[in-house]
């Protein structure tokens, strides 16, 4: 069993300059791994929960009662999106389907890839810094090896071998490091493409929610003012 940690116990006090920065890297990838999952979590809707009561607020308190409804959530369709859309409800549902587009490509878009570019970005800076570190140790090794061969010590030479063994630590511990935050971030890219696609779908149903409400009130207004025109026409002179 030492046999077996010995050489990472060896690379981690030996190459301490490489293997410091990529252990902390590694945290710091896990944590803005962890940090973008749960920010996620949070910002998530059930739409099938929350439509319903949406929509009753709507039929029952109008616009304002909605509004309020929204304002109370901490998910990003009604706090962020649906807020939007019914604040510019009176300009129409062209203000209200704008009002929407922006805040989803200004705003909510830009905070769901908040943290992806630090992920991708310490995936690639530890693989290259294991790569480093690698050159440089087989650097140093070979140049070991190129000594003991001038002075003649055959047997020198396979002694280095456990050196190159651990050279090759680096970049193992840069590919440990890569691997699982590259697949992190295409999937939280992949959550964001579809996160996109709902916030969609939602803004649709709300214009659907507004439209079917005006056009409702409009019908209920022009039958009043038929019943009471005839009363308000005077005949002319």
């Amino acid at each position: 069993m030492l046999a077996d940690t010995s050489p990472v116990v060896t690379f981690f006090t030996k190459d301490w300059y490489f293997s410091i920065p990529m252990l902390l890297m590694s945290l710091a990838g896990v944590t803005l791994v962890v940090w973008r999952i749960l920010l996620n979590i949070n910002g998530n809707t059930s739409m099938n929960e929350f439509l319903p009561a949406f929509q009753e607020k709507l039929e029952r308190e109008g616009v304002e009662g909605a509004l309020r409804f929204c304002r109370t959530r901490s998910d990003i369709i009604p706090r962020r999106l649906y807020v939007a859309g019914l604040e510019t409800s009176k300009q129409g549902l062209a203000a209200v389907r704008r009002a929407m587009a922006n805040v989803i490509e200004l705003e909510i878009l830009p905070d769901l890839n908040f943290l992806l570019p630090p992920i991708l970005a310490i995936a690639k800076v530890a693989t290259m810094v294991g790569l480093l570190g690698t050159v440089i140790s087989m650097i140093g090794t070979f140049t070991e090896i190129q000594r003991a061969t001038s002075r003649g010590g055959g047997g020198d030479v396979g002694s280095q071998a456990g050196a190159i063994g651990l050279a090759l630590f680096a970049t193992a511990m840069g590919l440990i490091t890569a691997i699982p935050l590259v697949f992190a971030h295409v999937l939280l890219k992949a959550w964001v493409a579809k996160f996109e696609t709902r916030m969609k779908s939602s803004a649709q149903r709300l214009l659907v929610l507004l439209q079917s409400g005006k056009a409702g009130s409009k019908a209920g207004t022009s039958g009043v003012k038929a019943g009471i025109d005839p009363a308000m026409v005077s005949p002319r002179k």
